[in-house]
C-alpha cells in the first residue's frame, strides 16, 4: 500500500551508536543481518549529533531513514509523516506508539507519545507508523 505523503526530514551527525558497517551481504566483513538502525528511533546526544534512543519511552527526535556507515555521516530522520518502523513488541493499526529501550517502536502506555500504527507487525518486522514529533 502506498501512501500519498511527503515526510519531514532533518539531518544530523550520526554517533557510535548509529554509524554501524552494514557492508554487502555475504561479504567478509559484513556485519549479519546488514540493517544497521535504519527505522529506529534516534534522539539528540550533542551538538548536531543523533543516536539511538537507549530509554524505554525515552525522547525521540524522529526515526532513522537510511544507514550511516561511519562516525559523523549524515542520519537522515524523519520527524513527521509515514515512516517504516522496526517493532520492538506487537503493533496493531490504531495503537499509539512510543520509543522502546532499544530504539524499536513498542505500544505506548507512559512517555511521549511518537505516532499512530497504520499497518501492524509482529516483533522484529516493519510497522507502518504516522510520525507526529
Amino acid at each position: 500500500m502506498a501512501y500519498d505523503e511527503t515526510q519531514r526530514r532533518i539531518s544530523l551527525d550520526a554517533d557510535a551508536s548509529l554509524a554501524i558497517r552494514t557492508g554487502v551481504p555475504g561479504m567478509p566483513g559484513s556485519a549479519d543481518p546488514n540493517g544497521g538502525k535504519q527505522y529506529y528511533f534516534v534522539k539528540v546526544t550533542g551538538e548536531h549529533q543523533a543516536g539511538l534512543v537507549s530509554a524505554a519511552a525515552g525522547d525521540s527526535v524522529g526515526v532513522m531513514q537510511n544507514k550511516p556507515q561511519i562516525l559523523g555521516e549524515a542520519a537522515s530522520i524523519c520527524i513527521g509523516g509515514v515512516s517504516l518502523v522496526v517493532a520492538g513488541t506487537a503493533l496493531v493499526a490504531g495503537d499509539p506508539v512510543a520509543a522502546g529501550a532499544d530504539g524499536r517502536g513498542t505500544k505506548w502506555t507512559t512517555g511521549t507519545q511518537v505516532g499512530t500504527v497504520i499497518q501492524g507487525a509482529g516483533v522484529g518486522q516493519l510497522a507502518v507508523v504516522l510520525v507526529r514529533i
